[in-house]
């Protein structure tokens, strides 16, 4: 039976005297609610991934919640607010880092994993942009790029020995450049390292960087 929007099913069992009665409460649409909030949290996951610098107030945003709502869900999942989150990913990246100090990387390094992957962030500033616009210098996206580069090869000393990349879009102040390198094939001591920047789902600079181990008996 239905009462005030829930659903009731009653079971009666009766031994002599002794009546036990099992009540299941259900809440109608409980199950939708349940899967809503599950694949939310399933696609927060995947953004924050994707771009580690996303605030609660931005994520709320994109999903149509409100901010405490959020926040809510995150800790549910696990995840530190975004201080303590960058903290923590810095921390962990900067320990194996070999081939850069952490104050040669353009940007902030989140993660490392060497000879595979790395990714870092750089948060735009005035500073960045041309004098009459608030548009990036596009050296600052190929620095940061080239960084992140270097930065996932693991050896003492690395360098760029060539690149080809496109830019596809702009960057203004503001913005927060994400930047993904993934290590390809490599031979005699040298590496291919594939560059994607993206500013929120926008890719801005895609590149293909071959790097260099210098005086490999080190490495």
């Amino acid at each position: 039976m239905t009462f005030g929007g829930f659903a009731f099913i009653l079971q009666g069992q009766v031994s002599g005297a002794d009546i036990d009665t099992r009540c299941y409460v259900r809440l109608k649409g409980a199950f939708g609610i349940i899967s809503e909030k599950k694949l939310r949290q399933q696609r927060l996951a995947k953004l924050l991934e994707n771009n580690p610098m996303a605030t609660d107030r931005e994520l709320a945003s994109l999903f149509g919640v409100s901010v405490s709502t959020m926040r809510l869900d995150r800790a549910l999942m696990g995840v530190p607010e975004l201080r303590e989150r960058v903290r923590r990913m810095a921390q962990e990246a900067g320990s194996k880092l070999r081939s850069l100090s952490r104050s040669e990387i353009v940007g902030d390094l989140l993660e490392l994993e060497p000879n595979k992957w790395a990714l870092s962030v750089l948060r735009t500033t005035r500073e960045m942009a041309f004098r009459t616009t608030d548009i990036l210098w596009d050296h600052y996206i190929y620095a940061q790029a080239s960084s992140v580069a270097v930065a996932v090869i693991e050896a003492a000393t690395v360098i760029v020995d060539s690149m080809r990349g496109e830019y596809k879009g702009h960057a203004k102040v503001g913005d927060m450049l994400v930047a993904r390198a993934k290590v390809g094939v490599n031979k005699d001591n040298r590496y291919i390292v594939s560059v994607r920047t993206r500013v929120g789902e926008k890719e801005i600079f895609v590149a293909r960087f071959i790097t260099q181990i210098l005086n490999p008996e080190m490495a």
